[in-house]
Formats: C-alpha cells, structure tokens, sequence
C-alpha cells in the first residue's frame, strides 16, 4: 500500500512535552525535534537571548532595538524579550518570521508563566498571541510584526537591525538554515556592530557564519550545553 503522503500541518504537528524542569516545550516526531532545550525552555531562552543577545546589544546600541527572530515559533522569545525590555525601559521593534504558526490551542497549553515570576506574564503572552499576523502593533510592550512566511522568500530590511535571534530547527532538522548563503542574509539584515545569537555551536556552522563576514565566538551554553554562538557583523 502507498504511503500516505502528509501535509505539511500534519509533518509539522506539535505534541507538548515537559522539559527537565517542568516548563514546556513542543516535539515534532516527524522531525524529532524539539522546539526548545530538553533540559529548560525558559532557561535557555533567557540565556542565549537576554544575556547574551538583548543585554549585549542594550551595551553597544543603547534602549532602542530593533531585533529580528527566525522562528517565532512557541513565542516564547518574544515572551521573554518583552519581559527584559520592560524592565530595563527599553524600546524595541520585534519582528520574527515563521513559516508553521501554531494553533491558540497550543499555544493556551504552555507553562512558561509559572516558571517565569513576573507580575502580567500571561496577559503579555496572550497579548503577543493574539496580535495579528502581518501587522506592525503594540503588543506585550513590543512593537511587534509577526510575520507569515518562510525566510527563504522573505525580502528583508538591509541593515535595520541590531540583533538576531537565530531559533530554526537544529542542523540534524534543517540543514538548510545553517548554510553560508542564509548567514549572508543575515549579515546584510544587521547594522553594523549588529549581532546575531544561537543556541548552536556546531563547526560546520561557525565555519558558515566566518565564511558569510561574521565575527563568530563561542560562548558558555545554557543548562545542559557546553556552549552556544554570539555573531558579530564587523564595522
């Protein structure tokens, strides 16, 4: 009997799993993929992109950001950046691109909140969720884009942004996002001094990222990871 050929809502169908801490995240089996670290989602989300993302770019640009997500994928990012802007009174443009948008339902089934200890967590959650997709809004504190599209086709602002935040699916996954030619599209979406964080480390992808103009570090890696990637796009 031939194999039934999935859509791709259905390859892409999400199960919420418990990560070693209790927080969620989603798992693919299609993909074998998880969304976040197995170990912390909100761990590894405040550790590759407040503290070595948001806080570093704050230090080189200043209050007002402008930072783009590849990904937006649970929205946690988008959660925690909001929470960190407002509570360092920073102004900041977030735009993030995602080709699979999750369901509400899904979405509604996440914990985040109760492993993040923050007064108007779940109504900033909410808030991001249920702003519309394709519109540049107040949403959750961020001036927020949520944008419907895949990366591939995408026609990026040249030289807008301050920070990236690099979140597609692992190498194993998606192979495709770690190439040299996606990093210099990358290079030419940041300002100058623009940086770019990922939880990945691998060899072949910094040697991508070196080869695509960047300025590649590795740095310590959240709970559970050795290390984790910080892209500089040199002056």
């Amino acid at each position: 009997m031939e194999k039934k050929k999935l859509t791709a809502a259905e390859k892409y169908a999400p199960e919420v799993v418990a990560t070693g801490d209790g927080s969620h995240t989603l798992f693919i089996p299609s993909l074998g993929e998880h969304y976040h670290s197995f170990h912390s989602s909100v761990r590894e989300a405040e550790h590759v992109y407040i503290h070595a993302g948001l806080e570093e770019a704050r230090k080189v640009f200043g209050n007002d950001l402008n930072v783009f997500e590849i990904g937006f994928g649970t929205g946690l990012n988008a959660l925690v950046t909001a929470l960190a802007g407002a509570a360092r009174q920073l102004q900041i443009c977030y735009h993030s691109i995602e080709k699979y948008p999750l369901s509400k339902e899904t979405c509604e089934a996440l914990n985040y909140c109760d492993f993040i200890e923050v007064p108007g967590c779940v109504e900033v959650f909410t808030s991001l969720h249920d702003a519309p997709w394709g519109a540049e809004i107040k949403a959750g504190g961020l001036l927020l884009k949520k944008i419907d599209g895949d990366f591939f086709s995408f026609s990026p602002q040249i030289g807008f942004y301050h920070l990236i935040y690099f979140d597609a699916f692992g190498f194993r996954a998606q192979e495709e996002f770690w190439t040299e030619a996606v990093f210099e599209k990358c290079l030419k979406m940041l300002c100058p001094g623009g940086i770019l964080v990922t939880y990945a480390s691998k060899g072949l992808v910094r040697r991508n990222m070196a080869a695509a103009g960047f300025q590649v570090d590795k740095l310590p890696g959240p709970p559970g990871k050795r290390e984790m990637v910080r892209a500089v796009k040199p002056l």
